[in-house]
């Protein structure tokens, strides 16, 4: 009897089975391979759905009651019932609120007048005054407009009891940026994302650079003492990167007319910090890569991302989980953008920024540390 002969057809979905369960072979063995497909959607969208989000909430406020009435207290109930507002603190005095907007945990003030509940009840329309960090245009315009509608809603529920036309008028201003022009919170943000990635990008494929070229075997067996490469590839960025500064400075005041407020001194000094900080950061991805496209891939994606989502200037870190607020932290940028607004916006000295800087000296240490640790000055 003859044996029948497989047809064309079904020999062709054979090899094709065969080949598609080779590359699912493939793909389940490259754990590379798997983070990508599975790991990056689930980070987009946890990071999506519920910290990069332009709702306000959990803003730290403070109140300055001089009224303490029980109209007061029941807008103030109502401001800490709020899921936008946490109440820092109360203040008791208007010389209070400088040190409060100054301390930079502050977004918002609510001060009730003296004469609150009884200019309501007799004259049938009372003030209460708004002050707002107005540095981050956009938080504080959303943050006034949650406490103008919390009295608003205060307002209705007396009309309803007492059936008169009360009126509660908030009386707005706006500190530090009564124009509310957005090129005092996009310059700040401006200035830490260029740094942060000139300096990274460009020192880490510096010495991976000498590496594939053959060149650092030259530099390593001459005279010249290995740790001088490190500074050496430094410098450059450092010097370009403070140009770099001075043209978005000068473009900021005279096309954006954005006021430059405080030290400019203290700017560049703070700047040259964060530059140094950045550079050490380069410096360590270059001595742990071995070629430059891996050097450019770390880099940009990651001080890219980090310093657009971590920073603040795009997305409100109040909004953030906690576990992504303490991320955060160690991105050098953070601390970086806090300074550049105290001084450029807000007009602070040293004093305002000192803790920042402190956080910057102590990165930039460490980063250096691991830098000459990992430099290998041997050849293999």
């Amino acid at each position: 009897m003859q044996k029948p002969t497989n047809s064309p057809f079904s020999i062709f979905n054979s090899q094709l089975i065969t080949f598609i369960r080779k590359e699912f072979y493939h793909v389940f063995r490259d754990s590379k391979t798997l983070l990508m497909l599975f790991g990056l959607p689930i980070i987009m969208i946890t990071l999506f759905g519920f910290a990069l989000t332009n709702e306000i909430k959990n803003s730290r406020i403070v109140i300055c009651d001089n009224a303490k009435d029980k109209a007061s207290q029941r807008i103030i109930t109502q401001l800490e019932a709020s899921k936008y507002f946490e109440i820092e603190k109360t203040l008791w005095s208007h010389t209070q609120i400088e040190d409060a907007f100054r301390s930079g945990r502050i977004k918002l003030v609510v001060v009730f007048p003296a004469n609150f509940y009884y200019e309501l009840m007799h004259l049938k329309k009372a003030q209460i005054q708004i002050l707002a960090d107005a540095s981050d245009p956009n938080t504080a315009t959303t943050l006034t407009s949650y406490v103008s509608t919390i009295v608003s809603d205060y307002q209705k529920e007396l009309m309803q009891d007492n059936k008169f036309p009360y009126q509660i008028i908030p009386v707005t201003r706006m500190l530090y940026n009564p124009e509310l022009k957005g090129a005092t919170n996009f310059v700040p943000g401006v200035i830490s994302l260029v740094l942060m990635l000139i300096c990274v990008m460009m020192t880490s494929v510096s010495i991976v650079r000498e590496k594939e070229k053959g060149t650092m075997e030259i530099l390593l067996v001459s005279p010249m003492n290995p740790f001088l490469v490190i500074i050496a590839k430094a410098v450059p960025y450092f010097i370009l990167s403070l140009i770099n500064l001075t043209v978005i400075l000068v473009m900021s005041v005279y096309l954006l007319d954005l006021p430059l407020n405080g030290n400019i001194g203290l700017l560049y000094f703070e700047s040259s910090l964060f530059i140094i900080t950045a550079l050490s950061l380069g410096l360590l991805i270059s001595n742990s890569t071995d070629s430059q496209q891996t050097a450019m891939l770390i880099s940009l994606m990651g001080m890219l991302i980090p310093t657009m989502l971590f920073t603040g200037f795009l997305y409100p870190l109040e909004n953030m989980p906690l576990p992504l607020r303490i991320i955060a932290n160690i991105v050098p940028s953070k601390w970086y953008y806090i300074i550049v607004k105290s001084i450029m916006i807000k007009g602070l000295g040293f004093s305002a920024i000192w803790k920042e800087s402190l956080i910057l000296c102590f990165m930039t240490f460490f980063l250096l540390m691991v830098s000459v640790r990992k430099f290998k000055i041997r050849l293999e």
